[in-house]
């Protein structure tokens, strides 16, 4: 940061100022945590000498936000891997099951986009393609803010729901599935090579939001990468050209997804990561009957409150993931 033309490259010195930004406040809290037990241990032994009860439970209170602010930084500590403080991308996709499934990602989708909420971080639609019905065949999402494919990077796989289906006449107990893709969105810095002769270039009419213009003209882009077989597709923009650039990023960011998950194999057991994100094995079941229950099948993690999970408080099973990363 220092160097002379350092802000000439905007792009690379917001990158450099981010990080800084997040290990100086990482450094400050430690800091900051630790000037605290000295604070609160010198007090506490003043309450002890004076059996002054009142500043011993207030100081109990204090120890209470102190071990949520270590906690958080010991998450922090987790998110260590170079692409962890990258934007995410997420995308959602219903099983088999028609009606039922589909209102199951659309579930989903609503309990990432209230998780970010809650994060106060931003996000956007990037395409999205309604079920017949209800629901959603398939969703695809950008979420920015701090570390947030860090986070969600252990979300990726087979989310299962058990429940009394709303769209069954005589109230049957029903499973549906629902896949999640969950990939980093790739900074400028970052080269990945494309050639146009490996794209296949589609356009279609969108039948998202997005008013009159979009849904009358071919606006929405689909690009498959032929070597890989990745498709990607954005429909959000009005022009053409603005959803083919997305479209661009994302397929950068679905490439750069996959160098990251065979680097992962080279150092892991490949069949057990096969397990984790095959259709099938689900990483997380929802059971709303005939008990209440959501279970991570990775972590055992377990929460008897579904109602708060699917309302986006997905924080615990979210850690009790990064504790498992090897």
């Amino acid at each position: 940061m220092l160097e002379a033309n350092f802000w000439q490259d905007k792009s690379n010195s917001k990158k450099i100022v981010k990080k800084k930004n997040l290990l100086e406040d990482l450094v400050n809290s430690f800091e900051t945590s630790v000037e605290k037990i000295k604070d609160l241990s010198d007090l506490n032994q003043m309450a002890l000498e004076e059996n002054n009860l009142n500043v011993q439970n207030e100081i109990l209170s204090n120890i209470k936000d102190l071990r949520e602010l270590v906690k958080k930084n010991e998450i922090k500590c987790f998110l260590s891997k170079s692409e962890d403080h990258l934007d995410s991308y997420i995308e959602i996709h219903a099983g088999a099951g028609g009606t039922e499934s589909q209102d199951w990602a659309d579930m989903l989708r609503r309990m990432y986009l209230k998780w970010s909420e809650n994060k106060n971080f931003k996000f956007n639609l990037i395409s999205e393609h309604k079920g017949d019905e209800a629901g959603i065949k398939s969703s695809t999402i950008k979420i920015e803010g701090d570390y947030v494919y860090g986070w969600l990077k252990k979300e990726s796989g087979i989310h299962r729901l058990v429940r009394i289906s709303p769209f069954d006449s005589g109230s049957r107990r029903h499973t549906s599935f629902a896949s999640i893709w969950v990939y980093p969105v790739v900074d400028e810095n970052i080269n990945i090579e494309i050639s146009d002769k490996d794209l296949r270039i589609d356009t279609y009419r969108s039948s998202g939001a997005g008013g009159q213009h979009v849904n009358t003209t071919d606006s929405a882009v689909r690009i498959t990468h032929i070597p890989s077989k990745i498709v990607v597709q954005c429909q959000n923009e009005r022009s053409q050209h603005k959803n083919k650039e997305t479209c661009m990023n994302m397929l950068r960011a679905r490439l750069y997804d996959f160098e990251i998950k065979k680097k992962e194999k080279e150092t892991s057991n490949d069949e057990a990561l096969k397990s984790e994100i095959g259709w099938g094995h689900q990483i997380r079941s929802y059971v709303l009957q005939p008990y209440r229950l959501v279970k991570d099948n990775r972590t055992n993690f377990e929460s008897t409150n579904p109602d708060k999970i699917l309302n986006g408080e997905i924080d615990e099973f979210l850690e009790q993931s990064l504790y498992q990363i090897k």
